[in-house]
């Protein structure tokens, strides 16, 4: 009896194995199938990126050998002078950045770097385009090569503007030749007939993007294009020889300098109202600027060969009453003893001189010489100037 019931049940359940068996088959192949047609359209995309990739770096080598070649004809162009005029290229240089000067005027500024010890600046770079990650490493050099314009120059619009009817003097006169007149690439004359200047400074810090400078001779709104560490085993060269009108060193030196009793308390007045600004520490030191300033003779040749009166008399310490007089008296020279020069700077309320001060002071320091009264703005301007936070 269970033997004719397992027989009669057999044949279903080896039906429904064989089913099953065809079922898993006929789902593998068919998985099989969509997985190798899946597999294709990846290779064909995979295929279709790798063509796309070697298109675009074909196309961008050739864009760089065609933008390199672009700039080698354009040098060639530009370096080549322009058959109808011949006119040279020109290349225009953006500032980097400006100066924040002791100096507020050409009148008084050292003729030569490292002159004035005292004379600071600070030298404040654009940030949009010098990031301060461009100054790490400067700070561990003592100077520093500055690349500037020389902005004050009269000339310089008509030179930039207008550079085929600009014509440059071949020889200027010499402060040290007492007029004489020598080539200007003999010389270091701001009118050259590219009104660029080369100085060196001493690096007193680095905060930022600014720089702290000391020994300058650079005016206050200087435009600079470049600095570069000095590196004294190539720029000092050993026995470089120098025009014997040079190497004196006295020529332009004054013997001493003396100050009034007063001077020093309306300096101290000022002080007291610019002090956070300044780039000084205090009066004492900012005198003894003013003093290294004007042991340089910085008149120019034709304030020196002008007839003069030994000292202004001024009589009570009053101005002279007419603006004609001041004029008058303005481009006079100091006293000419070779030996010895004194210059007296005193306190007085001149109105007629307040236009070219930095801060409208009722009293205000001024030279009692017949040298240039523009000696007050640059005392003045000595302590306008801002300094790195103290924080």
């Amino acid at each position: 009896m269970g033997s004719t019931v397992n027989s009669k049940w057999l044949p279903v359940t080896t039906t429904i194995t064989v089913a099953l068996a065809l079922l898993s088959a006929s789902t593998a192949a068919i998985s099989l199938y969509f997985c190798r047609k899946k597999s294709k359209v990846l290779y064909s995309k995979i295929q279709e990126l790798e063509i796309s990739l070697n298109s675009c770096m074909q196309k961008s080598a050739a864009e760089r050998k065609g933008r390199i070649r672009a700039q080698q004809d354009l040098r060639k162009t530009l370096a080549q002078p322009k058959s109808e005029n011949l006119e040279q290229a020109s290349y225009p240089m953006t500032p980097i950045g400006v100066v924040q000067s002791c100096f507020s005027t050409r009148n008084g500024t050292p003729r030569q770097p490292l002159l004035v010890p005292l004379a600071r600046a600070c030298l404040v770079f654009d940030s949009a385009r010098v990031p301060p990650a461009s100054l790490e490493g400067l700070v561990e050099y003592s100077h520093c090569w500055i690349i500037y314009v020389f902005h004050l120059n009269t000339d310089l619009v008509k030179l930039w503007k207008h550079p085929s009817r600009s014509k440059f003097k071949a020889k200027v006169r010499v402060p040290r030749l007492k007029g004489g007149r020598m080539g200007v690439f003999a010389t270091r004359s701001p009118h050259r007939p590219c009104p660029i200047g080369l100085t060196v400074a001493k690096v007193e810090a680095v905060q930022g993007n600014m720089v702290l400078l000391s020994g300058v001779d650079l005016v206050d709104g200087t435009p600079i294009l470049d600095i570069k560490p000095y590196l004294p085993y190539c720029d000092s060269i050993q026995g470089a020889a120098v025009p014997e009108w040079v190497m004196v060193d006295n020529m332009l030196a004054v013997a001493s300098v003396n100050f009034s009793e007063g001077f020093f308390s309306s300096l101290s007045d000022c002080w007291e109202t610019a002090k956070k600004k300044s780039l000084y520490a205090s009066p004492d030191e900012l005198q003894c600027l003013i003093k290294q300033v004007l042991s340089w003779d910085i008149r120019s040749i034709s304030q020196r060969n002008q007839p003069h009166d030994p000292l202004i008399k001024t009589g009570n310490g009053e101005a002279p009453h007419s603006a004609l007089d001041s004029n008058q008296n303005q481009d006079q020279e100091a006293l000419d003893n070779e030996n010895s020069q004194i210059l007296f700077l005193m306190t007085h309320a001149w109105k007629s001189y307040k236009p070219i001060f930095f801060f409208p002071f009722q009293q205000t320091a001024l030279v009692e010489s017949t040298c240039t009264r523009r000696w007050n703005a640059i005392a003045l301007s000595c302590i306008r100037t801002p300094y790195f936070s103290k924080n």
